[in-house]
């Protein structure tokens, strides 16, 4: 029984670090400063979301093609239980968001997990993690 795709309420936005050249940097100021952007962080999520737009497609290919569940996906103990019970592993693919509960123990992780494929981000305890690290691609 696979685990559905919640989207109950928006997760904390990822932080990310880039590193820019003083032109390109002062570039940015100058957009915020003549009022295009309010600041830095809406010039590049704009950009960013520009060129996510321009390869829509290419994505969605990608998608379908490496079986990729797009958006955000959370599994809960009583899944992995089940999942456990019904001595099958689960081989997680993500685009997004993979959360695994706070409630669940590294052992229940490594009997009900097989894999773990995101890109994007996945949030689990640092004992799940550690636990599935062979298992993270």
């Amino acid at each position: 029984m696979p685990p559905r795709p919640v989207a109950a309420r928006k997760p904390a936005d990822e932080k990310i670090t880039i590193n820019l050249g003083y032109v390109d940097l002062g570039q940015i100021d100058l957009l915020v400063q003549e009022g295009f952007y309010a600041n830095r962080t809406d010039l590049i999520r704009t950009a960013i979301r520009n060129q996510l737009a321009a390869h829509a497609d290419v994505v969605k290919q990608a998608v379908a093609r490496k079986t990729l569940v797009l958006g955000i996906q959370h599994f809960t103990a009583d899944e992995l239980r089940a999942v456990q019970a019904s001595g099958e592993a689960l081989q997680i693919r993500v685009l997004g968001l993979a959360s695994i509960a706070p409630d669940v123990t590294p052992e229940l992780a490594l009997a009900a997990i097989d894999s773990v494929v995101v890109l994007g981000a996945l949030h689990a305890s640092p004992a799940v993690k550690a636990a599935l690290a062979s298992r993270i691609r």
